[in-house]
């Protein structure tokens, strides 16, 4: 049950971005740039670090949706995003992956523990400046988005079926004002 009055009944971020637009148009603009962008890492990689990073932080709704995405975008290989959420060091996912969800561990803990070696074993294993960036920036995204989902206690469904509906709809139409202002889908009867 939310701590404050949403008038609202949608689901995870999606009830608290309808009670203040003000705020979520941003933060559907940013989360569009961070998750969806096909420089360097690619949305799926981007997926994967949210997850793995709300995994981290027990945010059951965010590490869930963002499993569900992962899952849309690599074919619904469930297995694999299981993997890399419980523990991508022993994952089917490439070094450079492992290395910068590595960093993504060590961002999620504060800052301050990213490792210098760290960076150069991502940097080792191919990843770019700009990957290096981007890892630690949806780490902190997500703290971030962990921290207002939970902490506002925004509704959770625990019924994992409508997960995989509203990650289908994210997958094509992307973030944005439609995330709050488009019901939660539900399975065609």
């Amino acid at each position: 049950m939310p701590h404050i009055e949403l008038n609202n009944d949608l689901p995870g971020i999606r009830g608290l971005m309808a009670f203040s637009p003000d705020t979520a148009e941003p933060l559907g603009v940013f989360t569009e740039i961070i998750l969806r962008s096909n420089i360097g890492l690619t949305p799926v990689e981007r997926e994967l670090i949210g997850t793995y990073v709300s995994y981290l932080n027990d945010c059951f709704y965010c590490h869930n949706s963002h499993a569900e995405i992962a899952c849309y975008y690599l074919g619904g290989d469930k297995e694999l995003v299981d993997q890399v959420r419980k523990n991508p060091e022993t994952a089917n996912i490439s070094n450079k992956l492992k290395a910068l969800l590595r960093i993504a561990g060590q961002a999620q803990k504060g800052g301050k523990y990213v490792t210098a070696e760290a960076v150069a074993k991502a940097k080792q294993e191919g990843a770019t400046d700009k990957d290096i960036h981007d890892t630690v920036l949806i780490t902190a995204a997500f703290c971030m988005f962990n921290r207002y989902v939970d902490g506002l206690g925004a509704i959770t469904p625990s019924d994992l079926s409508t997960y995989p509906l509203r990650a289908k709809q994210v997958a094509e139409k992307g973030y944005g004002n439609h995330i709050f202002k488009s019901p939660q889908p539900t399975a065609a009867k």
